[in-house]
């Protein structure tokens, strides 16, 4: 067999990462834009991270330029497969001690909407962009994510298809709902070894009767919301959406909360508020029903639209009937209200993978190219923890220098120092910096987001699973 000619080091420790997906890129050159594509990605955003800005070409004049041409032929051209790259990306994530998902963690189901012009890409349609809050030309994603207290990460993305882009529409038979997709990825998900607490989603799918049967029928635990005035069939003076049912609650004050029970919620800057928690009643569903609906609010005596939760739920309450025989643990009030509330890593996602490392601003038309760049971002933003991480090992073990070693098939990682926090080296041109000193200060923004620092309870996560270590004091400061 002939010998594998080597390639071209990538910068700092993004080498040993890239190294580990070297045997599923069959050319020299493939290895190549591999690396070249996510140092790219990793760059300051001085600018849209189109193909051009990837290579440090000018915007306009440099597209002719060969390092441009030969990131465009690897991100539409070349024989690659996506899945097989974000396959490799999920098996590390798993293998990682600091990484690996846990059983009090959850799985976000979501969809991101980003404007697109013109009719000739793939998945293009006039469709609702919930990241702008309008309708408009554009790509919509459906997205897992994994997340916990203080770590999340993408698991699955696959693009929308409007209707409009099938023979017959909605009745072809490879036509898709976004719920659809959604329900298939947590199946996904949980195929591929990500333990989870339950799935959790906004209202757009938890609203939906047919999303919550799938995920029932797959045998996943799922915590939802509801829209304050969803209605459903109840007889003349019950209750008919939820805000209803939370009003039919009894509250007399934080003396006599009633049919409330206070809960803790604790917030990544280390306040914590006092919120209030009951099972409610709403048609079929109650405290012991095959649903359960929750509602949790900051104020019982108001139900405020912006701290009030509307939640439903398939988890057994403790002590119920159900608890008894279900699969999943019981999860009383407090636990509902913690699961849901990890939902909102989903916001700091929109602000790292697509903000900063650049998720809609692909300039390519066919499907395999756009579900391409999808995988390498997802990358680029998994090299950030696994940077993160080798920099700032769990404070019970001891902080050794690391060394470059001999790569393998999928190689060795190297390390670089926590202080190195912006470039510092030459670079290779005059309008490039150096790529993967951001990845450090990139994840010190993530970390300082979380939306609370409350742990799964011990039950729930394996003894031997590390936790972060308390920030560099140099990155605390990273806005």
């Amino acid at each position: 067999m002939t010998k594998r000619r080597s390639c071209p080091v990538a910068p700092g420790p993004l080498e040993g990462y890239a190294a580990r997906f070297d045997d599923l890129f069959g050319s020299l050159a493939q290895r190549r834009g591999f690396r070249e594509y996510l140092a790219g990605l990793l760059a300051p955003r001085d600018r849209n991270k189109t193909l051009t800005a990837l290579a440090g070409a000018e915007p306009v004049t440099g597209a002719g330029h060969a390092a441009v041409q030969r990131l465009q032929f690897f991100l539409s051209e070349s024989r690659w497969d996506p899945e097989q790259v974000n396959s490799r990306r999920l098996e590390l994530l798993l293998a990682g001690p600091a990484t690996a998902p846990h059983g009090g963690g959850v799985l976000v189901i979501d969809d991101s909407g980003d404007r697109k012009d013109g009719t000739k890409t793939a998945h293009v349609g006039h469709q609702w962009l919930g990241r702008y809050g309008k309708t408009g030309n554009g790509v919509v994603t459906v997205t897992t994510v994994w997340a916990d207290e203080r770590l999340y990460y993408p698991v699955h993305a696959v693009p929308y298809t409007p209707a409009k882009h099938f023979p017959k529409g909605k009745n072809d038979p490879a036509f898709r709902t976004k719920l659809q997709i959604g329900a298939d990825l947590a199946v996904r998900a949980r195929d591929a070894g990500f333990a989870f607490r339950a799935v959790c989603a906004d209202s757009a799918y938890g609203d939906q009767d047919g999303f919550r049967g799938e995920l029932a029928e797959a045998g996943l635990p799922f915590v939802m919301a509801l829209k304050p005035r969803r209605g459903t069939w109840a007889c003349g003076p019950d209750a008919h959406t939820p805000v209803d049912a939370a009003r039919e609650l009894a509250w007399n004050g934080p003396d006599d909360p009633g049919d409330w029970q206070p809960v803790t919620r604790t917030f990544r800057d280390g306040h914590t508020e006092t919120w209030f928690a009951a099972d409610a009643e709403l048609g079929w569903w109650g405290p012991d029903g095959a649903r359960r609906l929750v509602a949790a609010t900051a104020d019982p005596a108001t139900l405020p639209a912006t701290a009030t939760w509307y939640l439903v739920t398939g988890l057994p309450r403790p002590g119920g009937p159900r608890a008894a025989e279900s699969p999943h643990p019981a999860a009383p009030l407090a636990e509902i209200v913690r699961i849901y509330g990890i939902r909102h890593w989903t916001g700091q996602s929109y602000k790292q993978v697509k903000d900063e490392l650049g998720w809609a601003d692909f300039q390519v038309r066919s499907d395999v190219a756009i579900r391409r760049h999808q995988a390498l971002v997802n990358c680029a933003f998994s090299f950030c923890w696994d940077t993160w991480f080798g920099d700032h090992p769990p404070p019970h073990q001891p902080q050794t220098p690391r060394t470059a070693t001999a790569r393998g098939e999928r190689g060795a990682m190297r390390r670089h120092t926590a202080d190195a926090i912006l470039a510092t080296g030459i670079t290779r041109d005059t309008r490039l910096a150096h790529p993967v000193d951001r990845a450090a200060a990139l994840v010190a923004g993530v970390v300082e987001s979380a939306p609370a620092a409350a742990a799964a309870r011990p039950d729930e996560i394996g003894r031997g699973r590390l936790r972060p270590a308390p920030l560099h004091p140099k990155l605390t400061n990273y806005r």
